[in-house]
């Protein structure tokens, strides 16, 4: 039976979407609670859809489409996601995404990611703490070495403020698959909690030793560019759902790549950017329901050929 907290988390997505309009025909999934996983290193629970903001939230903050990011991060939050993934180089995303944690008024069921692109230590401490003010936060839950950038001083840095309570994870990234070796031999060197990295139907090359190793070490796993920077949902454009998607609660093109991934159980959670609260809402459905199985999952590869 499901608790109170799942009751009232299922009936805040069905009015998230619901609020937007007609957008799926399969709406009556909105009752499910969406899934989460654990954080290895504590045990908390993470869901597994989050908000990327790369692109989508660079914009100044008089902006009028901050209202209407305002309204993606106010479907994340009612679908009982929590996750948003920024940076500094994302332009003004920090800010953007600070000003909206601020004005949805519920830090608490935010989970602040961000990460620090410099080199050397006064640099790395200087734009670290520019992120807490962007953000608008005294801690932020985590903060990874962008593109594994100055790793072991930038490591070391992030140790301290995590020891101080200022930052409660941290880890390391990378959006290439040319950089996964680099990836793996940091995380057999240094002791992290996270790691993100880009995985999709057309970018594999994680399931041979990264995520594995992630598994059996007890790492946190981000995934970046599920879609490709939309160019796997650019294939399939104009072609039909198959009736086979039905089989796995699947409603969207964009569902099948995300249920894709999230069928690793390596993974921990996925983050698609969107400046769309519709996209948000679809998003959101994919953490619900049946995933694919080992077949199914060939027969979503094939469908992107």
């Amino acid at each position: 039976m499901p608790t109170r907290r799942q009751l009232i988390q299922r009936s805040a997505i069905a009015a998230a979407i619901l609020a937007l309009g007609p957008l799926l025909p399969s709406l009556l999934r909105a009752a499910e609670a969406l899934r989460t996983r654990p954080i290895p290193a504590t045990g908390e629970a993470l869901p597994v859809i989050g908000l990327g903001t790369s692109i989508t939230h660079n914009m100044s903050l008089d902006d009028p489409k901050m209202q209407r990011l305002l309204e993606v991060l106010r479907v994340l939050v009612e679908g009982g996601a929590s996750l948003i993934d920024t940076a500094p180089s994302y332009g003004n995303a920090e800010r953007v995404v600070g000003e909206l944690a601020k004005r949805l008024g519920q830090r608490d069921k935010v989970f602040l990611a961000t990460k620090v692109s410099s080199t050397g230590r006064e640099r790395g401490m200087a734009q670290i703490e520019a992120s807490f003010q962007a953000l608008q936060t005294d801690t932020i839950d985590l903060i990874q070495v962008h593109n594994l950038q100055d790793t072991a001083t930038q490591l070391g840095l992030l140790r301290e403020l995590k020891q101080d309570g200022r930052v409660r994870y941290i880890g390391v990234t990378h959006y290439l698959e040319s950089a996964h070796d680099r990836l793996l031999e940091t995380l057999k060197q240094e002791k992290v909690d996270f790691v993100q990295f880009n995985y999709s139907v057309s970018e594999r090359n994680a399931e041979k030793q990264l995520l594995p190793y992630c598994a059996d070490n007890g790492i946190a796993t981000l995934i970046n560019r599920p879609f490709t920077r939309g160019n796997l949902l650019s294939r399939v454009k104009d072609k039909p759902l198959p009736a086979w998607a039905a089989d796995i609660d699947a409603s969207s093109w964009a569902q099948l790549l995300l249920k894709f991934i999230l069928a690793e159980p390596a993974v921990t959670a996925v983050i698609p950017a969107t400046s769309n609260p519709r996209y948000m809402a679809d998003n959101l459905l994919a953490g619900q329901g049946r995933l694919p199985d080992a077949r199914q999952r060939q027969m979503i590869v094939e469908a992107f050929r």
